[in-house]
């Protein structure tokens, strides 16, 4: 179904103030728990943080200019919706961190607990990032860098690629901050907690289970599945490639409270081979009859 124009008005309001609220959260984070507790973010932040303490200008200037390269190249070779939120994120987040030291704003200033700010800050600016994730778009740096490359080479492990160069800039922070290891520690702390707010804001909202059930009996466990669990399933023919005899295989999601229950059915079948696996999202709608219609 199309989209109307009312729609489309909205979903762009929508963006945009997901943006702004990005762009105003990475400031904010950056100015209260970076900056004044003496680590380097990863990315382009990192970069302009480390800048920010050798010159003593503001970081908000280095993440602009860093970024303004990566911005043309991402508007001349990508989706040009893609890069014009991108541009107004960078935008907003570089002038919040501006505005922030201009007007002195508050900032925690840790002695002996900085590992409180550094997961703190990993934790918000992982939720940062999956904000412009989730509505299709990017906080600039590296995340314009990898949009290119799986562009043009999508079979590469881009992900390793990031990783080995935010956890560089993290080593050569370990020389801007005055060969202090207790910053470089602070640095991986707020990266791996970075990467738990990512998940949490990119996971789907359903905690859901896949159970793959080979069995020689498929009509009693589709009762006992729709009647006991309140789900459907598919059944697909296979055979066994030792032995050639042929069985069916049976497909369920369930919520991950459920697996006892079906744990429970299956031992009323001890021939069943058995595996089921936790999948990262369940798009669609679960059905109690299989005359309902899809909500």
């Amino acid at each position: 179904m199309l989209q109307t124009r009312k729609e489309k008005i909205l979903k762009e309001c929508m963006c945009l103030a997901l943006t702004a609220l990005a762009s105003i959260m990475s400031g904010l984070t950056l100015h209260i728990f970076v900056y004044s507790n003496g680590f380097a973010p990863m990315g382009v932040d990192g970069i302009a943080t480390m800048l920010q303490k050798i010159t003593r200008l503001n970081a908000g200037l280095f993440s602009f200019l860093i970024n303004a390269p990566l911005l043309v190249i991402a508007w001349l070779f990508l989706n040009k919706r893609y890069a014009t939120y991108t541009i107004i994120y960078i935008g907003l987040a570089s002038l919040s961190v501006y505005v922030l030291d201009v007007v002195d704003f508050y900032q925690y200033t840790a002695e002996y607990e900085r590992f409180v700010a550094a997961i703190f800050s990993g934790l918000l600016l992982g939720i940062r990032t999956g904000i412009m994730l989730r509505i299709g778009f990017s906080t600039g740096g590296i995340d314009i860098i990898s949009a290119l490359v799986q562009k043009k080479r999508s079979h590469i492990n881009i992900e390793r690629i990031i990783s080995v160069f935010c956890y560089s800039i993290i080593g050569i922070s370990f020389f801007v901050y005055d060969y202090d290891l207790g910053s470089v520690m602070l640095s991986i702390t707020q990266m791996f907690v970075f990467e738990k707010g990512v998940s949490l804001l990119l996971s789907d909202n359903r905690d859901a289970v896949a159970f793959h059930i080979v069995t020689k009996h498929p009509e009693q466990l589709k009762t006992d599945i729709t009647e006991q669990l309140k789900h459907g399933a598919t059944v697909m023919q296979s055979y066994g490639m030792y032995t050639g005899e042929s069985s069916s295989t049976i497909i369920s999601i369930v919520n991950r409270r459920q697996i006892p229950e079906f744990l429970g059915i299956l031992k009323n079948y001890p021939d069943a081979f058995v595996y089921y696996t936790e999948i990262k999202g369940v798009k669609g709608n679960f059905r109690w009859k299989k005359d309902d219609a899809v909500q």
